[in-house]
């Protein structure tokens, strides 16, 4: 039996870029994107260093670009010295982008507060000089557990300015996910807020921090540092706990950066969703603060004329690279956004976009569908009552979009004029790594199209060889970048087994399947783990989703296997519709279709042997589906793991009845 991944997946529909984005795009033309190929494949080591002192301000330059002397535990720039936060905000202060919006951040409310390049650097001064006040020293851990605000980015910004390395904990996690983080970084400060909103609710999260503490192993926390952001009651542990007002209060609103290594780690980000130990994925100074800001400026056409949206939590990469970091080094106007999409009603995007004329909009494909699905049921709310003219990029983050969300999404908000970005990337990456480029990437939807510059990205079978076009394969990269994970926190031999397999000729393994077409493009479809193996055919989920979701009747879909006595396993499909819950015979008939939809789209050994409905999916509160839970319903066993981190999770008792 062969382990290839069977690519399935048809499509043919081409969007060029239009002739006035060709001609003003950063990378301009075909001609510009090969060039740069070219000359990071013929000199890596040139192409990476002159980009790097190009971009950024080095406290002390370096000598040697790559080490790989201890593969795979590169290093980047390894001699030079510089500070993250003054590559962000110092550099504008002289330059007319010091009074410019640096970010303009909107509450759940729909209050407005907007901060400049030099307001900003004042907020992140003082409280940088509060943290270091209280002893804090480069080298240590925080842990930030805030909600989406201007505080959270000033608090990463002092960190980084601070040399105190960061890992910055979703809001919507519980006590105990937070407890392991504090444990397995070795955290001395925590940075928290007293509750957070979302969706016109108040959210604790100073009670999960005193919980998480309680829970032992955190004696290594001396101060619990607390925004307040609703006054809501909270408990005190006095001499521990800090309010940040007060950490800040009579600071001086100027803190010399500290010079770093470029190899000192900046973060670390614990990868959401797997069971067991949770895995710090660690990023260096250096060499991710450069891809952040190339990819910023190469997929997003960044314009200092921009307002550039990018709709993710902080709490996951997409905010740190393309919120924090990326896009202030950049000197873009940004936006920031505490609620969430349906609140007060599924317009709440659209809306934002028109009000403040928003240019360059990214946002998640779990967002897409289920705004489609509010759109087409309530013209109301449809984006194609709002203003939406100022766009001119619109881009799409976390997973592959299936082509059918791609089409709404490119129709109904960029009005066939604005360049669909499907960028795929991991938390591991750092920055994307496969995307379209506006000025350059002819469109496919479905496809995040060509690897970036300087990426030697290919598809591999089990002994790291190259396959042939159109045949499925796993996702690899051939040759270090500089935005790449470092280590994983303090399990070295983690590290190496799960990213870097020795029967994989060293390469980077991405856990992803995919295939590359005969144009050259790639196609992610799903993770290697999610691939389903049916009567000796291995299918990527990704693509009968799709299938699925381009049914004129469904809204979402999340397919899954359990394991099956003749085929070896079967397909599970949980399925969102773009109408009321059916029930009974009806239920039965709809699911029939559907199946036989899938036949005729992909083939018979796709059709999905059980159809469940629900009203919606089993999902994070940033919008990640949760496949893992998705597969211990299919199975028909009972959900033991924690699901205090979905936004609904009373829906997987909805999705246990089988039709």
């Amino acid at each position: 039996m062969s382990s290839a991944i069977e690519s399935v997946l048809v499509e043919k529909r081409v969007f060029p870029p239009s002739k006035a984005l060709v001609e003003q795009a950063n990378i301009s033309g075909m001609d510009a994107y090969l060039a740069l190929c070219a000359e990071a494949e013929k000199s890596p080591d040139e192409f990476w260093g002159r980009l790097a002192r190009e971009n950024l301000v080095w406290n002390k330059p370096f000598s040697q670009v790559l080490d790989s002397s201890n593969a795979p535990f590169y290093k980047w720039f390894p001699d030079g010295e510089l500070n993250v936060s003054a590559n962000c905000l110092d550099k504008h202060l002289n330059t007319p982008r010091a009074d410019k919006t640096a970010i303009i951040f909107e509450s759940d409310d729909g209050k407005v507060a907007k901060v400049s390049y030099r307001e900003l650097h004042a907020r992140v001064c003082r409280f940088a000089n509060g943290i270091k006040s209280l002893g804090y020293k480069a080298g240590e851990r925080a842990i930030i557990y805030l909600p989406m605000s201007i505080e959270a980015v000033v608090a990463m910004q002092a960190c980084a300015r601070l040399g105190i390395i960061h890992s910055v904990v979703f809001g919507g996690f519980s006590a105990k996910s937070l407890n392991e983080r504090i444990v397995d970084v070795g955290a001395s400060l925590v940075i928290t807020a007293d509750e957070q909103m979302r969706g016109g609710r108040s959210i604790p999260l100073k009670p999960a921090v005193d919980e998480g503490l309680g829970m032992g192993g955190c004696e290594a926390v001396r101060n619990v540092i607390v925004y307040r952001r609703t006054g809501g009651a909270i408990d005190w542990t006095e001499g521990r706990d800090l309010w940040m007002h007060d950490v800040c209060a009579d600071q001086p609103d100027t803190c010399e950066p500290a010079p770093v290594n470029a190899e000192h780690p900046l973060f670390i980000l614990y990868t959401s969703g797997s069971t067991g130990k949770p895995k710090g994925v660690q990023h260096a100074s250096g060499g991710f603060l450069l891809w952040a800001l190339l990819t910023t400026q190469w997929t997003f056409d960044a314009k200092d004329s921009d307002v550039y949206w990018c709709t993710a939590d902080v709490g996951w990469v997409t905010g740190h690279t393309y919120i924090t970091y990326g896009p202030l080094a950049a000197g873009l106007t940004q936006i920031v956004f505490e609620g969430v999409p349906t609140y007060p009603d599924a317009g709440r995007f659209w809306d934002m976009i028109q009000r403040h004329k928003v240019t360059v909009f990214y946002t998640a494909p779990t967002a897409i569908r289920s705004l489609t699905k509010a759109a087409e049921s309530n013209a109301d709310i449809h984006p194609r009552r709002y203003d939406l003219s100022s766009l001119r990029i619109i881009g799409s983050v976390g997973e592959p979009i299936n082509p059918e969300a791609w089409m709404w999404y490119y129709t109904n908000v960029g009005g066939e004029r604005c360049p669909v970005l499907d960028t795929w990337w991991q938390t591991e990456t750092g920055a994307h790594m496969i995307t379209p480029l506006p000025g350059v990437t002819p469109l496919k939807p479905g496809s995040c199209t060509l690897p970036l510059p300087g990426i030697a990205a290919a598809i591999v079978d089990e002994a790291g060889n190259d396959v042939p076009p159109g045949t499925g394969g796993f996702l690899a990269v051939k040759r270090p970048w500089p935005g790449m994970i470092r280590a994983v926190w303090g399990d070295p031999e983690r590290f190496k087994s799960s990213y870097f397999p020795p029967e994989l000729k060293g390469y980077y393994l991405a856990g992803d399947g995919a295939q590359r077409d005969t144009d050259g493009y790639f196609w992610i479809m799903g993770r290697v783990d999610d691939v389903l193996n049916v009567s000796g055919h291995r299918l990527g989920t990704m693509e009968v989703e799709s299938a699925l979701v381009s049914h004129p009747m469904v809204a979402e879909a999340a397919v899954v296997g359990r394991p099956d006595s003749t085929t070896g396993e079967a397909v599970v499909a949980f399925v969102v519709l773009n109408r009321d819950l059916p029930q009974g015979d009806e239920a039965a008939a709809i699911a029939k279709q559907l199946r036989d939809w899938v036949a005729q789209e992909i083939g018979p050994i796709a059709k999905p042997r059980d159809i469940r409905f629900g009203e919606n999916l089993p999902k994070t509160r940033s919008g990640k589906i949760m496949r893992r839970l998705l597969r211990v319903v299919a199975k028909g066993e009972e959900v033991t793991q924690d699901v205090s981190t979905l936004e609904n999770p009373a829906i997987l008792n909805q999705l246990s009845q089988s039709v």
